[in-house]
This record gives C-alpha cells, structure tokens and sequence, in this order.
C-alpha cells in the first residue's frame, strides 16, 4: 500500500496527515514547533516523531516503524525559503520521496485545490500568492524586519508607535492610545518591552485595533494595512481579475474591507495542501 504524508510545521507546532493512495487520511498526530530556519535540528526531531506516531496509529508500532522510509511527503515549513534550509532537511529526511516548500504554498494549495486564485494569508506575518494553471506565483512574505505588510505584527507594532508619538504630543491621543500607554505603566516600559518582543508579542496588541473600530488611532492603522493589502492584492491581479481567498486569523477583517474583487471561501488549509504535494510526486 502507497502512504503519503503531509506535514505543516510552524513556529508554533507541526501538524501531519498520513493518507493512502485514495487521499483517505488514515492518520493524524501533531507535536512541536517546525521552523527549519530558526531551530532545523528540533524542527527534524518534532516532524520524524508526528509521523511515527501518524504511522502507528494506523498500522500499529512495528508496522509502523517499518514503513517510515516508504512514505512520499509533502512538507510546508517555515523557514524553508531561508538559503540552505530545505537542502538541509531533505537530507536528513528518511523518507522514500520528499518535496519541501515554504507553509505558503501548501497554504495556498489547501485554499485553492486545483482552482485558480488569489491568497492573502493574514496572521501573524503575511504572504501573498496568485495560482494560475497550476502554477503559484508569491509575494510578500519577507518577514516582520522587511515586510509582512497587514500583519498582526506589523498592525500591533504601529498601535505602540502612534501611542508613543501621542504621548509626545506630535499626534492626539485617543482612548486606545491612552489604554495602550496605560498596559505598559510608562514609556519606558513599553521601549523596554520593544527590545525583546518577537513578531507575536507585537501581533497579541493587533486585537485591540479591530475591537475599536472608531477609534481614531484605529481608523488610522487600519485604513493605513488595508490600503497596503489593496495595493499588493493588485500587483498579482492578471488583466482578467481572480477572486481572493482570504485566510488566516485577520483574513476576516480584511475580507470585510476590501471588496474591490470577487471573493471565495478557502476549500482547505495547509495540512491538505501539503498532502497535495505529497500526492503530486507519485
């Protein structure tokens, strides 16, 4: 029997799917993060440990362990567009076939199937990509340093900025500034908390943004990300416009804003467009 495995691994967990030829999952498991650019030798641990457990749960431990190096994969990861990264694991992967891709393209394979589309995935960071003919085009993505335009890290960061510009009275200070200010007790607190926070520590305050949608501040930040996301939504839109899928936890928010195409619901999530990989390589 042919098994295919489909693993989408993250910074926060990684999560697979063990089906046969058919695509009928016969399995799931999950375990710890899987960025292979920031922690690889963790990330390799947490993906070979999903998928024995996927393995036996189906066919039983022996069986199981026996099958590990049969399975054709299909891995989205974070971190697999850093240089080095996917060569990396791939060698170290004991599977009978492998094909690594970034977490975006799986993403944008589970939302879209076969169809042809646009995807904004709205969470933490941010890509965007546009599938024609079966084939992906993406872009964005660059990270919290350089881009993830509309993100929750980027939308939380400049919450904390506008806060700060209004305590030193070059902007007004609105009810959301001044409760912003107030969680931190100080400036001085929130510079100090700003050289540690990693991109999630900044997107945990994005929440506060959609919570107060007439808040000037909030009209502001929010009028500000949406145009970004027009914007970039457009440089991928071909002469004959495609609808957009929206996903991720601010893809909502978004979608209620942005009305300029059509839109359609997203058919499945990262895990399945991971097990499409894996189905594409038999």
């Amino acid at each position: 029997m042919e098994l295919f495995l489909g693993v989408d691994g993250g910074g926060t967990g990684c999560r697979v799917a063990l089906a046969d030829s058919r695509g009928r999952v016969l399995a799931r498991a999950e375990d710890g993060p899987a960025n292979i650019a920031t922690n690889p030798e963790a990330a390799l641990a947490h993906i070979l440990r999903a998928s024995q457990l996927a393995l036996t749960q189906a066919l039983g431990e022996d069986a199981g362990k026996a099958a590990l190096g049969r399975l054709r994969a299909g891995l989205g990861l974070a971190g697999a567009n850093a240089s080095g990264a996917a060569a990396w694991l791939g060698a170290r992967l004991p599977f009978a076939q492998s094909r690594i891709e970034t977490d975006a393209v799986t993403a944008v394979k589970g939302a879209l199937g076969a169809d042809d589309g646009i995807v904004a995935a709205m969470g933490t960071g941010s890509v965007f990509a546009i599938q024609q003919a079966g084939a992906q085009r993406q872009i964005g993505g660059w990270g919290f340093g350089l881009g993830d335009e509309g993100s929750g890290a980027v939308l939380g960061r400049a919450l904390l900025a506008r806060a700060l510009r209004a305590r030193d009275g070059v902007l007004p200070m609105s009810a959301l500034l001044a409760q912003v200010m107030g969680a931190f007790g100080s400036a001085e607190e929130m510079v100090a908390f700003s050289l540690t926070a990693r991109p999630a520590d900044y997107a945990a305050f994005a929440p506060r943004l959609w919570a107060s949608p007439d808040d000037p501040a909030a009209v502001a930040i929010l009028s500000a990300a949406v145009a970004d996301v027009r914007a970039t939504i457009a440089a991928l839109q071909p002469p004959v416009p495609l609808p957009v899928t929206f996903i991720g936890g601010l893809g909502p928010g978004y979608a209620a804003r942005l009305s300029d195409w059509p839109q359609r619901p997203a058919r499945g999530n990262a895990l399945d467009g991971a097990l499409m990989l894996a189905m594409e390589r038999a």
